[in-house]
């Protein structure tokens, strides 16, 4: 049951959605996964917008799913309400926040799963469970209703077993939603990063390379700005989390002792005063990749360092996990991640494919392309 904080199985035939408990849903409490919330929050009076055009398009909710405390993490890992079990190893972390909705689709226990991403969120759970995932545009989907970590860098995201889930999430909420066939013109450029700060399992880069050239040849490209990007994003993280959140420290009781810690942090990073050297850190970032996205189609690089890993308690830990996706937020741009094959491990690697702005059409269309490539 650790998948869910609430089954509703709400019957017919539409498609089974799973909705992470961050995002409200008309007639249940949203708790945020974390027991300080849950003791006061109140039935929501209507479903997030997202929730609600999902209604109008035919999908049934089957349940509000598990995630990190307050989406504050990127493991899964939930002491108040329980961690979500992998699928693929249950010794591994099913990676987070958004873990119930990963595991609610692996599993097929949902067709199609709202997640919300943050630093990685639908991404990184989604790379540790071997299905597909899309964030975002920043801005493109509202936020009504869904319950804020930094609204800034806040989006929802649908998640599937499959590119065609997770277009259908997209359809359900922006109906006419249609994917932009991929063509052999189209190019992806590859992102290499080096450094302490990206220590990518060699493995990794090879099954996402081997991945991509059944597309085609791979174009390097480099960026001169990812590492200060991870801190733009920390900062703004801090900032406005420590405001949407720093009042549930007065019981400390009621958090999870990693929880706590954090938001100590946030304080701390808050009361420095960044936001304006992380501003310049946004544009310079979304710059840098918009400009290499007028020359290709995507830029590519994996979701994870690594394989799904077992449990870790440090902060490291979780800057590990999202060491390759919070930079996309800081840009705003969209990023749909894919399973890859990872020859001799039981486990899958995952390519992340950003793509610009309101790009999520084309970006569907080539993760089919490349779904298809591997299938074959």
């Amino acid at each position: 049951m650790t998948t869910w904080i609430t089954r509703t199985d709400e019957p017919g035939d539409g498609p089974r959605l799973a909705v992470k408990d961050a995002i409200d849903v008309a007639g249940l409490p949203t708790t945020a996964g974390c027991r300080a919330v849950a003791e006061r929050a109140e039935p929501a009076a209507a479903d997030a917008p997202v929730v609600a055009s999902a209604r109008a398009q035919g999908a049934r909710v089957v349940g509000k799913t598990n995630l990190n405390e307050l989406c504050m993490a990127a493991d899964g890992v939930n002491p108040w309400a329980g961690t979500p079990v992998n699928p693929l190893d249950p010794s591994r972390v099913p990676g987070g926040s958004s873990s119930g909705s990963a595991v609610a689709v692996a599993t097929g226990e949902a067709d199609v799963a709202f997640g919300t991403d943050t630093s990685g969120s639908v991404r990184i759970p989604a790379a540790c469970c071997g299905i597909a995932a899309l964030k975002t545009t920043g801005g493109r989907v509202p936020l009504d209703g869904v319950y804020p970590l930094s609204p800034t860098l806040d989006v929802v995201g649908p998640m599937g077993r499959d590119v065609a889930a997770v277009v259908l999430g997209m359809s359900l909420i922006e109906p006419g939603f249609a994917p932009v066939p991929y063509e052999a013109s189209m190019t992806v450029a590859r992102l290499r990063l080096g450094g302490p700060a990206f220590e990518i399992d060699p493995a990794i880069d090879a099954a996402v390379d081997d991945a991509l050239r059944r597309l085609g040849p791979i174009t390097d490209v480099t960026s001169e700005h990812y590492g200060e990007a991870a801190t733009a994003n920390g900062i703004i993280v801090s900032d406005e989390g420590w405001r949407q959140n720093g009042h549930l420290l007065a019981d400390p009781s009621e958090l999870s002792g990693r929880i706590r810690r954090r938001l100590q942090q946030m304080h701390d990073v808050a009361a420095a005063g960044l936001l304006d050297q992380a501003a310049g850190m946004r544009k310079a970032i979304g710059a840098e990749l918009e400009g290499i996205l007028t020359r290709h189609a995507a830029i590519a690089l994996p979701v994870l360092a690594c394989v799904a890993p077992e449990p870790g308690e440090d902060d490291e830990f979780d800057m590990t996990l999202t060491s390759l996706t919070c930079q996309i937020n800081v840009a705003g741009l969209p990023a749909f991640a894919l399973p890859v094959p990872l020859p001799g491990s039981h486990l899958p690697a995952s390519v992340q494919l950003i793509g610009p702005a309101g790009g999520e059409e084309r970006l569907c269309g080539i993760a089919a392309a490349l779904e298809t490539a591997l299938a074959s």
